[in-house]
This record gives C-alpha cells, structure tokens and sequence, in this order.
C-alpha cells in the first residue's frame, strides 16, 4: 500500500520546525529545507518514496492559517504529482 506520514501540529512549534521534522522524516539529510522553494523542490523533485500520504492532524483553525503557505504548497504538490502524493488535514 500507500506510505503514510504523519504530521501533528500539537508538537509542531513553527515553520522551521515543519522542515527539519520533514527532512528527518525521509532522511534528507543532503537536502536541507530552509524555506517553501526547497520544500517544492524536495517533493518535486522524486526525492521522496512515492505513492505516499501525507497527514497533518491536530491542526486548529489559528494554525490553519498560520501555516496556510504550508498547506497551499501541498495542496499544489498533490496536483502536480498526479496521484502519487495524497495530501489530507484534519
């Protein structure tokens, strides 16, 4: 089946926080995420083992729009990658 990945916005402290967890994650460790341009570039980029899943949970309304850059990246990554990447928020 399908990879799935968890992210929980309850441990999540910011942004910054997101990449290096991502990174650790799919042990990118050649790839350093510093900001939204190397985060596309990393899941555009066949970087990750696709088909995957990813989750984030425990994300409230505050943080829905906090992190709304975040979840549109994903949002358009999920469209560009046809399929092969599932992307949900609860």
């Amino acid at each position: 089946g399908m990879r799935t990945e968890r992210f929980d916005f309850d441990e999540i402290v910011d942004q910054a926080h997101f990449y290096s967890q991502f990174g650790e994650r799919f042990m990118l460790a050649d790839a350093a995420i510093r900001d939204l341009d190397d985060l596309w570039r990393v899941i555009t980029g066949k970087q990750l083992p696709l088909p995957l899943e990813i989750l984030f949970i425990n994300l409230g309304r505050g943080q829905k729009r906090r992190y709304s850059a975040l979840i549109l990246l994903f949002d358009k990554a999920e469209e560009e990658l046809e399929g092969q990447l599932r992307f949900t928020t609860q």
